[in-house]
């Protein structure tokens, strides 16, 4: 796509901030656990973004925050991304008796709403970063796997995927030399797209106190301990917010750039 595109390139450069400030924030200036001033400081050359009711550092736990964050969301679309091309790719070129029941399972977690399937895990399995990992890939990956089944079956017609079997290629070099080079540009960006939701998920999940638990921070939980002071406070509950909202908008408008630059389909349209 050749013609300029402000908010992708805007979103790249956002989350390009973002990884540093994760990387190198934390502890670029305090620790963003331990209490270092005077809670409800403003802020200053000391504290750039004040502290909090515990007199810790709002701009280290912000970017504390930040790598919790991405790490979450992308390790959680690694999980998905895995699992759902297997299940999807089984579904169209697996054996009949595994391929049947495994696509019925995947429609059956469309029944269950996200949330309350990842509450339910969590409940099972316990507190921590782990199981909000655990959680949240299980919830993620029939969305993959459903699009992976619909676009292979779709290139399953396709003319160099039958020129191949016609040569007597394998499924396996079938599906690792055509299908899955042709699917990475959607995957990509569909992959992008559902990092924010799944961000969105873990600051959730922490909002109610199941998700990352203290004192790591977390923007859910940074929101939910804001809110007694909002109104003597303001600041406290707009900068988790501020920076959540400018997250999930940075990698949806990365993720649909992405869709229109590797997809000849999508720029068409």
């Amino acid at each position: 796509m050749k013609r300029r595109d402000p908010l992708f390139w805007g979103g790249v450069v956002f989350l390009a901030f973002l990884v540093l400030f994760a990387v190198f924030g934390p502890n670029l200036r305090h620790n963003p656990i331990t209490p270092v001033g005077t809670n409800f400081l403003p802020p200053s050359s000391q504290y750039w973004l004040g502290t909090d009711e515990l007199g810790r550092d709002i701009f280290a736990r912000l970017a504390e925050g930040a790598r919790i964050s991405l790490f979450v969301g992308f390790a959680v679309q690694a999980i998905a991304l895995t699992v759902g091309i297997i299940v999807g790719l089984t579904g169209v070129y697996g054996p009949r008796w595994l391929a049947g029941p495994i696509m019925r399972l995947t429609d059956a977690m469309f029944a269950f709403p996200d949330i309350l399937l990842a509450i339910l895990i969590i409940g099972v399995w316990g507190l921590g970063i782990t199981p909000v990992i655990v959680a949240l890939s299980i919830t993620a990956w029939p969305g993959v796997a459903r699009l992976v089944k619909t676009q292979a079956a779709a290139m399953n017609e396709r003319e160099f995927v039958v020129a191949s079997r016609a040569l007597g290629a394998g499924t396996l070099w079938t599906v690792t030399r055509h299908v899955l080079p042709h699917l990475a540009p959607l995957l990509t960006a569909v992959a992008m797209v559902e990092v924010a939701g799944t961000i969105l998920g873990e600051s959730a999940l922490s909002f109610l106190g199941i998700g990352v638990q203290p004192p790591n921070p977390s923007w859910g939980s940074m929101i939910n301990s804001a809110r007694s002071e909002m109104n003597s406070h303001p600041t406290l509950l707009l900068w988790p917010c501020l920076i959540l909202s400018m997250t999930v908008f940075a990698l949806n408008f990365v993720g649909d750039g992405l869709r229109r630059r590797l997809d000849p389909r999508a720029s068409q349209q």
